[in-house]
């Protein structure tokens, strides 16, 4: 049976060596290919984005990475309790350093891209979040931090480098 509660309080929670917090998140990814071996990754790509519990705006599933998980855990963790979807997780995109909103302190951030096998109609956070699927174009445009974008046009980059067709992802 699934629990379909997000995790709650800071008592796991890991710190870098420096006192920042740190959080990993992802950006839970597919293909919507209109037409098959189409090379053109902005218009055939679709990322998932959510909502911010309070406040405007879009963003990608994170949160904190706890002391019990390794990091694809926790950013598969995040991916199910935040937008309600599940997937392969792929290797790291990178590591940002960014300010809390809430604070005036710094964060490290880890993202992964998480190729979505399923969307679930249940999850822990859906009566405090919503999701929806966008091209990258609106992501970047909508997206409210700047550190997720870069981790967004990581992921395209490695997506239009890979010698595979889209098709074939």
């Amino acid at each position: 049976m699934v629990t379909l509660v997000s995790r709650k309080g800071r008592q796991f929670q890991r710190y870098s060596q420096n006192g920042r917090r740190l959080v990993v998140g992802c950006i839970p990814y597919r293909f919507k290919i209109e037409k098959p071996g189409s090379n053109d990754v902005d218009r055939a790509l679709e990322v998932l984005v959510i909502t911010p519990q309070k406040g405007h705006g879009i963003l990608f599933p994170k949160g904190g990475w706890e002391s019990d998980e390794s990091m694809i855990q926790a950013a598969k963790r995040e991916a199910f309790e935040e937008a309600g979807v599940q997937g392969r997780v792929q290797r790291k995109l990178g590591q940002w350093s960014f300010k809390s909103k809430s604070q005036d302190v710094f964060h490290e951030g880890h993202m992964f891209p998480l190729l979505v096998t399923e969307q679930l109609d249940l999850w822990p956070e859906k009566e405090t979040r919503q999701r929806k699927w966008v091209t990258v174009v609106e992501a970047r445009e909508n997206c409210q931090y700047l550190w997720m974008k870069e981790a967004l046009d990581e992921l395209v980059i490695r997506i239009s480098k890979s010698s595979r067709p889209i098709a074939s992802l």
